[in-house]
């Protein structure tokens, strides 16, 4: 979980749903410390409930489903998927650096419109460090039944994901310039 205790603090607080608490740095650092054969994976999959649970609870399953399976069809690896409560998608870049991660893919829930309460944001950061900003990310944001569907946010993070690790960055630097089907 975040350092948030709860969903008021998550409002009033951004600042702590972008850190961990003690207690998830402690399990992520005994899961690197119990697994030292696993190498450092190319992608971490972080899923926060954002300021939308519901967007999570309709959405991320068939969304990681469908990039898992195309990200290990591609040859690359990923660690563990994290789940973090009351996060914020800076968060992820914490979890992916104490992972060994090359790049991080956070989906979280986005703020509900009302003409939308289920909309999920998708974040890819190449190189993730805690204190990365919000230039060295791309987002892929409105993936829910009447927006943007799964399959095509999954095409397009693939060709992110596929340009990031090219060209070593994300980000403003990285247009998204990805051909029609």
């Amino acid at each position: 979980s975040s350092a948030v205790r709860d969903k008021q603090e998550f409002l009033t607080r951004p600042d702590k749903g972008r850190r961990l608490s003690p207690e998830s740095r402690r399990v992520l650092d005994a899961y690197r410390e119990n697994h030292p054969s696993c190498p450092s994976a190319d992608l971490c999959l972080v899923v926060s409930d954002g300021l939308s649970a519901r967007a999570i609870h309709e959405n991320a399953v068939p969304f990681i489903t469908l990039f898992l399976n195309r990200a290990h069809a591609a040859g690359l690896t990923c660690s563990p998927v994290v789940v973090v409560e009351n996060g914020r998608v800076a968060a992820g870049d914490e979890i992916a650096a104490r992972l060994g991660a090359r790049l991080v893919v956070v989906l979280i829930g986005e703020r509900p419109g009302l003409s939308s309460p289920n909309s999920l944001g998708v974040y890819m950061t190449y190189a993730p460090a805690p204190g990365c900003t919000d230039e060295a990310r791309n987002c892929i944001s409105n993936i829910r039944s009447g927006g943007l569907s799964t399959e095509e946010a999954v095409r397009k993070l693939c060709y992110l994901v596929e340009q990031a690790f090219a060209g070593k960055f994300s980000g403003v630097r990285l247009k998204d310039d990805m051909p029609d089907n």
